[in-house]
């Protein structure tokens, strides 16, 4: 009873592999991009000052962005309290969502169930439960740590896992009662990514050259993956075999084993790496080089750059997803 579901799941990846569109939001811009296959720009989208994360709704038909205000965590200021909702069909705005007190947004997810999303703030340092379609923030939550930045929901999106960067450990946030559990990571944890069991997060440490392996159900450490140096960003293949990131500090795309906990490979990229993300079907990893205003495609397989997106000058795309073209 599940081959049709198959079959169109297949279909689905196909299409988007065979015609892709690259959406590419520009931190130094303040716009969401649109890019063909062939690098060149289709449009583009304002939205609130210096953009730092975004997601997909569960449908595909929106895209909501972080307005952090600042560029880097490490800029002083009050920043935005935003986050922008994107109607991607129309390519326009369709609206903000107020944060009221709660300043610079930075790191999202998305609970596939719900549409709700998740949103954490450096000043406060909070995260966020809101209501994406009645434009609402919903609940609040002390992440008891310092500079929350990245988040990533578990399985079932009954907890929260904020990387805390400047108090160096991951904040386990039950969303139902509030509780926090605080977990000892590395040096400026950034971005992570839930394996495809959900039965482990994969941290990683920027400044530590490593990646926290969290076991969801004990929400404790249980070990360490060392990678070279300044991992930043963190996806893993459909399969769950390979967890890919970018290392910020050696200009590469390095790729890891999770079951063994050892960095296996990795490809030179001309300039600093910030982010990683990857195609649904798992075969390219986009990764963008903001301050020489660069789109990396990657090659998963191959473990190769196959294009390179050149956005306007002092654009400063950060993260990419890809789609399927309408």
């Amino acid at each position: 009873m599940f081959r049709p579901i198959l079959i169109l799941s297949l279909v689905s990846a196909a299409l988007i592999a065979q015609n892709p569109v690259y959406l590419v939001l520009q931190k130094g811009a303040s716009s969401l991009a649109w890019y063909g296959n062939d690098g060149k720009l289709q449009s583009t989208v304002p939205v609130g000052q210096h953009p730092h994360e975004m997601v997909l709704s569960t449908d595909g038909r929106y895209l909501y962005t972080t307005d952090n205000g600042t560029m880097r965590i490490e800029n002083a200021g009050t920043g935005g309290n935003s986050v922008s909702v994107i109607d991607l069909a129309a390519r326009r705005k369709f609206a903000d969502i107020t944060l009221g007190e709660y300043h610079r947004p930075h790191g999202i997810d998305l609970d596939p169930a719900t549409g709700h999303i998740v949103v954490t703030t450096e000043l406060p340092d909070q995260l966020l439960l809101i209501d994406p379609v009645n434009r609402s923030v919903l609940k609040h939550f002390a992440t008891k740590g310092k500079t929350s930045h990245m988040v990533t929901l578990g399985p079932g999106a009954k907890w929260a896992y904020v990387s805390n960067s400047g108090s160096s450990n991951i904040s386990a946030i039950n969303l139902a009662n509030g509780e926090v559990k605080l977990i000892p990571a590395g040096n400026r944890p950034e971005g992570s990514v839930l394996s495809r069991d959900g039965k482990e997060l994969y941290v990683c440490n920027r400044e530590a050259s490593s990646i926290t392996v969290i076991d969801t159900a004990r929400q404790s450490a249980i070990a360490n993956i060392p990678t070279g140096k300044g991992p930043v960003r963190i996806a893993i293949t459909p399969d769950g075999a390979t967890l890919v990131y970018a290392l910020m500090h050696d200009n590469k795309i390095a790729f890891a084993n999770p079951r063994t906990r050892r960095q296996t490979d990795y490809l030179i990229v001309p300039r600093t790496p910030v982010s990683l993300k990857l195609s649904p079907d798992g075969t390219h990893a986009l990764s963008s080089a903001e301050e020489s205003d660069t789109v990396y495609i990657i090659s998963v397989p191959q473990k190769k750059i196959i294009q390179e997106i050149r956005t306007a000058q002092g654009a400063a795309p950060d993260p990419v997803l890809q789609i399927s073209a309408k």
